[in-house]
């Protein structure tokens, strides 16, 4: 197994990609055909995931705010919603909200996975809440991966 470091700076920590038989990130393009919308509020993890995912085959739409990723979701139609919890107004949570009011036909019932660095948005009240999954901050190339496949497969 070889790693392969990155340059990513996200909420500063490095990022360190392994490749793996099982994911083989590196060598193919699990994402390809996929269109994700990234909604985070932090410059440095927003790109980080953009490119991340980039990498992976993804078209990805970046979002900075609650009202960009909505607007996303209507007028890229993504296979994915990626959402950060804690941002300032609107949270993840309303994003969330604000999709599902769209309706199937707008994009309303794109999965959407949370991600949040705060141990009292646990996995399950995401869960609840709605979301299809759940990523728990800080999580790794692998995790992000497997976690998006297990969503998208249904």
């Amino acid at each position: 197994m070889s790693a392969i470091h990155t340059n990513y700076q996200a909420q500063g920590s490095h990022m360190v990609l392994k490749r793996s038989a099982g994911l083989g990130l590196m060598s193919q393009n699990p994402l390809s055909n996929f269109t994700i919308v990234v909604v985070e509020d932090h410059d440095d993890t927003r790109r980080s995931l953009g490119i991340f995912l980039g990498r992976l085959g993804a078209n990805v739409v970046l979002a900075k705010n609650a009202f960009e990723g909505v607007e996303a979701v209507k007028t890229s139609r993504p296979n994915l919603v990626l959402a950060d919890i804690k941002m300032p107004g609107p949270d993840g949570f309303e994003v969330l909200r604000r999709i599902r009011t769209l309706g199937p036909a707008a994009g309303g019932s794109v999965p959407v996975i949370a991600m949040s660095a705060l141990v009292k948005h646990s996995s399950a009240r995401m869960l609840q809440a709605g979301f299809d999954g759940c990523l728990p901050k800080p999580f790794t190339p692998d995790k992000l991966l497997e976690t998006i496949l297990t969503v998208l497969k249904g």
